[in-house]
């Protein structure tokens, strides 16, 4: 149920929505450098163990 924000309305929904679009390109830029980093990481031990 979403309550009633009146003249704010725009506001708040704007700000809720510019959140989550942050909140999700960090989520996929950390995940996205995380395969990276352990792409990097398994290669390097790849050469290592060779």
């Amino acid at each position: 149920m979403m309550p009633e924000l009146g003249k704010y309305a725009f506001a708040v929904l704007s700000s809720y929505g510019v959140t989550i679009v942050l909140l999700s390109v960090i989520v996929l830029a950390s995940v996205r450098r995380a395969r990276k980093v352990r792409a990097a990481l398994d290669e390097i031990e790849s050469r290592r163990g060779s």
